[in-house]
């Protein structure tokens, strides 16, 4: 066969470290005795990207197979998947937990591409496997189209009930305000403000992300000063005064735009603008909103948003819009994480986070810990292969000790974590879902059911 490799990354990751995982998976897609054709370095750009189809459309390839080596959205993936009608293949790579930056994000890549590529109907094959191990076998049954990601569907609810009921009344008539448009490439965050109405009841405010800054800007110095001092957390003086005060001024305005707009949920655009334009990272003040109970989904998310709102009103807990960054069938467990934004609730007695930086843009306010130990449970308000449903999953977040820096836990679920891993796949599901603790799925269903929603089960 004559295999086309598109490598793809972004320069906001740890380079040097993508480079040595893409020499290894080169090495070993060599090993195979197939040709391969395409760039051997990365591929940061669109037009870089671009440029590499144009060159495998003219070389006549048989397979075309995206190496994931970093985080990438999923605009390039489409397109390249639009141009072949050659089969198409997904290689992505787990990194090490080691307690320090993500450095690649690479599932979270795969995890935005096998919903883009379900939304567009094309079929794909992918493996998520670490390249300085023995992948001979995975990687000649990938390029032989033995791992085609499947199309799971959900299955009736059953019955609602009066609880549930009550529920959905609550979140109708809701409001939640999107602060800007989703990222490029992130279908995962897209909406339709009808389908929204008709699903839940609940309407969008679609303001612009600048709404938000301005607000920030004017807020009362007084009002940040307060709640500067009654933050609770170490290193809070070690960070850069001037972007922490512009990162609380989006506490304040968050609150502001609230109480003037009558909004239950934010689903904002946190990057790149907060650090680009603005100046200050919103996760510290998602965190305080979502304590608040005030959920904000970032990325402008809307579907995140109401995901929370529906688990928050269903657990009567703080809730978390994670992405799962990590799963380790060997170790039987997920990594569920977030720059720094989650509930300080999630944090284990006693303990105090730490007040850091964004990993990649290097400005505060974001929070640093461990969620703590005890049952989970994870939903989503899925659009999935243009069908909505509820997706839930739960499991056991274990007493580790940080996987990556930001907020972060291991979980394991109560499906094997190669099951649960295939599953999401096979899904298409978002890489948001919400996460509140304790018990919550049988009310859930019945919540799916008085929603008209079928239930899938992870």
């Amino acid at each position: 066969m004559k295999i086309g490799i598109l490598p793809l990354g972004r320069p906001t990751f740890d380079v040097p470290f993508a480079e040595e995982n893409l020499a290894a998976m080169l090495a070993a897609i060599e090993a195979t005795g197939h040709e391969i054709v395409g760039p051997r370095e990365l591929l940061f750009d669109g037009a870089a990207t671009e440029a590499a189809i144009d060159s495998l459309k003219s070389a006549g390839i048989d397979l075309l197979m995206l190496l994931q080596v970093t985080f990438t959205d999923a605009s390039m993936t489409v397109t390249a998947a639009a141009r072949f009608e050659t089969p198409v293949a997904i290689w992505a790579i787990p990194e090490p937990r080691i307690g320090g930056r993500l450095r690649l994000n690479s599932f979270c890549g795969l995890n935005l591409a096998s919903h883009a590529l379900g939304l567009n109907g094309r079929a794909f094959s992918w493996l998520y496997a670490d390249p300085a191990n023995d992948v001979a076998e995975d990687l000649a049954a990938l390029i032989s189209g033995r791992r085609q990601a499947g199309k799971l569907a959900g299955e009736a609810a059953g019955g609602g009930s009066e609880a549930a009921a009550a529920i959905v009344s609550k979140i109708a008539g809701r409001r939640i305000a999107r602060l800007g448009a989703h990222p490029d490439g992130f279908a995962t965050c897209a909406y339709d403000a009808g389908k929204l109405r008709d699903l839940a009841g609940v309407e969008v405010d679609a303001l612009e992300i600048d709404d938000l800054f301005e607000e920030g800007r004017k807020a009362d110095a007084r009002a940040v000063a307060a709640l500067k001092g009654s933050l609770t957390a170490e290193g809070l003086a070690d960070v850069d005064q001037g972007e922490l005060d512009r990162s609380l001024r989006l506490k304040i305005a968050l609150d502001a735009m609230r109480q003037r707009g009558g909004y239950d949920a934010f689903a904002i655009r946190c990057w790149p603008e907060t650090f680009t334009e603005y100046g200050g990272a919103v996760c510290g003040p998602v965190s305080m909103m979502g304590e608040a109970r005030v959920p904000c989904a970032c990325e402008a998310d809307v579907y995140g948003a109401l995901t929370q709102m529906i688990l928050q009103e269903t657990s009567g807990e703080a809730v978390f819009l994670t992405d799962l960054v990590d799963m380790d069938a060997k170790d039987n467990t997920g990594v569920v994480w977030h720059c720094g934004q989650a509930p300080l609730s999630m944090l284990a007695d006693g303990e105090i986070p730490e007040a850091t930086i964004h990993t990649n843009r290097k400005m505060p306010l974001l929070y640093e810990f461990s969620l703590k130990p005890g049952q989970v449970t994870f939903m989503r308000i899925s659009q999935a292969f243009g069908e909505p449903k509820m997706v839930l999953a739960a499991g056991q977040m274990l007493d580790r000790e940080k996987s990556f820096t930001g907020t972060s836990g291991v979980v394991r679920f109560e499906r094997d974590a190669g099951a649960v891993l295939d599953a999401i796949i096979d899904s298409g599901l978002e890489h948001h879902m919400a996460l509140a603790y304790g018990e919550h799925r049988p009310l859930l269903r019945a919540v799916a059911a008085e929603m008209g929603l079928p239930v899938l089960e992870l």
